[in-house]
């Protein structure tokens, strides 16, 4: 049961660290829209690629979060995030915790 319980917490450190990570990209790739770098920048094209096609299937489903020239996607993600974190990975390191 503890070999259980050790990877529930692991997997639960790492999930949590991805969506952070991730939390960070769709940030700043939220402030480089307003300032509109070199998009042959290699960052820049790396971050469009990681953050894109996130926000194609957000504007896709939730049409509503593109109006008058105002792209509201990014904040879905960062909502879609932070609720994921605060229950999918909160849930995993309590029920890790509970079977040790």
């Amino acid at each position: 049961m503890i070999v259980l319980a050790n990877t529930l917490s692991a997997v639960a450190l790492v999930l949590g660290s991805l969506l952070n990570i991730y939390f960070w990209i769709v940030i700043i790739a939220t402030i480089l829209t307003w300032v509109r770098p070199d998009p042959y920048n290699p960052i820049v094209r790396t971050l469009r690629m990681l953050t894109e096609p996130v926000f194609y299937r957000v504007r896709k489903w939730l049409p509503f979060t593109y109006t008058n020239g105002l792209d509201f996607s990014p904040i879905i993600v960062i909502l879609a995030i932070e609720l994921v974190n605060r229950i999918v990975v909160a849930s995993l390191a309590q029920y890790a915790l509970t079977l040790q």
